[in-house]
């Protein structure tokens, strides 16, 4: 009776979880699309309301067919989590951006329960980080509307950021050949993560007032030794994220095209020699041609996740009926592939259009944003940001060869975590501050036609 039960409520609650993510999906798209204030406040609050059950069933299942009751203590975390981010994030800060907040929370509690299901262990980490993460950020939009010295740190922005990859580059603890972080009491911490924010800072103090061949040179120069430092401690998928990052900004930056053709040229250029260089790419590439041929050694790693996949179908295997353990680094790098196998290609394709929609989001917020030193950072981390989802997933898929980066919010690992969290609530903070100024421009232009109506009066 047991058994016939647990089967009935995992039959049934992939499909609920999979209509559910439908509906949240289509009105982030319809939030992204609508011009008009008040369906897309509307849309916002139901989106609340639908990422609270979303989190209520998937650890209703995980605890019902674990029989662990620990998942409902993380359940109860997730749920005050979320609820007091949305909460206090738009009681503190008025002027925020719903739809941004609304699908942050998502991706993040989503994240969280996928990683509970692959680790305990490593989700009671991955918790305490986010804890931390937005006790940090909820003072970042303050900062950006307070503070006014942002712009003039050009140098000190390159000097920390070059200055932190070399200590890597020096004295990281090397993992599968990369020397990507090192440890501090216990404590994992992988610096590209945070760099990337700063050398985003650096590049828009750089060009947001000069965009001149000069200036483009010099920040094309300082660019490429944060990628060559990156490149010599083996982190490639960190070093093509910079490159690709500035090529879009300098076309963003200086409207010409002959840059983008440059980038190309360049960065063919670059794979061929890393290719040449790096045993590991070479690997990575005969697994991409062909990885069934090496199905039992590089191509092990793709194959399982191509196999996890396609095993789910559309709705999934249910929660823990999956064997996403099968696959190496699951936890980080082929988390799309357990999100697909156990809960469906429903879902995970709605995983991507929300964060397209973060992306577009940006996008749209970076063109109305008057300041060109702000509308650079914000451009630059909508590219960061969608780049990354596109070489997660798309390595996960045998679309592009593997990279090694995470899957934003949704993949195990602190560094990872923390960074996505501080550009999006970067992102709030400029937002904010832009409708602050708006604003201040309204009252300010209302008072003097007022004054100006009472001068003609008398």
């Amino acid at each position: 009776m047991q058994i016939a039960l647990k089967f009935y409520v995992i039959e049934l609650s992939k499909y609920i979880i999979a209509f559910l993510m439908l509906m949240y999906t289509s009105l982030s798209v319809f939030c992204i699309v609508s011009r008009k204030k008040k369906p897309v406040s509307v849309c916002t609050s139901v989106q609340s309301g639908l990422l609270l059950i979303l989190m209520f069933l998937c650890f209703l299942d995980l605890t019902f067919v674990s029989g662990k009751e620990e998942y409902l203590y993380l359940f109860a975390f997730i749920t005050l989590f979320l609820f007091f981010m949305i909460t206090i994030v738009t009681i503190i800060y008025e002027k925020s951006d719903r739809i941004l907040l609304n699908n942050m929370c998502l991706l993040s509690g989503f994240g969280l329960c996928v990683v509970s299901r692959l680790s305990f262990d490593k989700a009671f980490r991955q918790y305490i980080i986010t804890l931390l993460s937005f006790a940090i950020c909820l003072v970042i939009p303050f900062a950006i509307d307070r503070l006014r010295f942002f712009r003039k740190l050009i140098w000190l922005y390159a000097a920390v950021g070059i200055t932190a990859l070399s200590i890597v580059l020096f004295a990281g603890r090397k993992i599968n050949g990369a020397n990507i972080n090192f440890t501090i009491r216990g404590f994992t911490f992988q610096p590209s993560e945070i760099v990337k924010i700063i050398y985003l800072f650096f590049i828009a103090a750089l060009l947001y007032k000069y965009n001149s061949f000069k200036w483009v040179f010099i920040s094309a120069v300082i660019t490429g030794l944060y990628v060559l430092i990156l490149v010599m401690s083996r982190d490639l998928g960190s070093a093509l994220i910079f490159f690709v990052t500035y090529v879009m900004i300098v076309i963003m930056s200086t409207h010409n095209y002959i840059y983008l053709a440059s980038g190309l040229v360049g960065g063919v250029a670059a794979c061929i020699v890393a290719y040449n260089l790096f045993d590991h790419v070479r690997t990575r590439v005969v697994a991409f041609l062909d990885p069934w041929h090496y199905i039992d050694d590089q191509g092990y790693q793709i194959t399982q996740s191509l196999f996890a996949i396609s095993s789910g179908g559309w709705f999934g295997a249910g929660i823990m009926q999956g064997r996403p353990s099968d696959i190496p680094f699951v936890n980080q790098d082929f988390i799309f592939s357990a999100v697909c196998e156990e809960y469906g290609l429903i879902v995970g394709v709605c995983i991507l259009v929300i964060s397209l929609c973060c992306f577009c989001r940006m996008m749209m917020l970076s063109y109305r944003i008057g300041d060109k030193f702000y509308q650079i950072i914000v451009y630059g981390i909508g590219v960061m940001y969608i780049f990354q989802v596109f070489l997660t997933v798309g390595g996960g898929i045998k679309f592009i060869p593997l990279t090694g980066v995470t899957l934003p919010f949704i993949s195990y690992g602190g560094s990872s975590v923390m960074s996505t969290y501080i550009m999006f609530y970067i992102v709030q903070g400029i937002v904010i501050k832009s409708r602050n100024y708006e604003f201040r421009n309204e009252e300010r232009k209302a008072a003097e036609a007022l004054t100006a109506n009472d001068t003609k009066v008398h």
